[in-house]
């Protein structure tokens, strides 16, 4: 079975309209078990219950940023072994200096491409 099929995926991201182009690029990738959430708060919640390899979250949310997200997630004893990778518009040095020293695995710049996606999933989980 290829690793694409294998491979459970949660999106995070408060803008609709940019989690459905990363759920979109996803499934063109034949990557089928997508979940999402549209805040920190909430993907947390979810990954309680169902977890996952992946987490694929946006920087800039309300309430609780994509760094804050990944400390909660690497404080935690069932999620501190996740895949992350961060999505921003804005990779100042600083950002992605805390996102490393956090433990993410890696990060996007946007605007990016599926092509750019898939590479830096792939950099995370290996070859899909």
């Amino acid at each position: 079975m290829a690793l694409r099929d294998q491979l459970r995926i949660m999106v995070v991201d408060d803008m609709s309209t940019s989690r459905g182009l990363i759920t979109q690029a996803l499934d063109a990738m034949g990557i089928r078990q997508v979940g999402y959430a549209t805040d920190g708060p909430g993907a947390l919640q979810i990954l309680e219950k169902t977890p996952v390899h992946l987490v694929i979250s946006d920087y800039n949310m309300p309430g609780m940023d994509g760094l804050q997200l990944l400390h909660a997630l690497r404080t935690n004893q069932r999620t501190k072994g996740l895949g992350f990778i961060l999505i921003t518009g804005r990779a100042d040095r600083e950002i992605i200096e805390n996102g490393k020293r956090l433990g993410m695995n890696n990060f996007l710049k946007k605007p990016f491409t599926p092509q750019e996606l898939k590479a830096c999933i792939e950099q995370v989980v290996g070859r899909i």
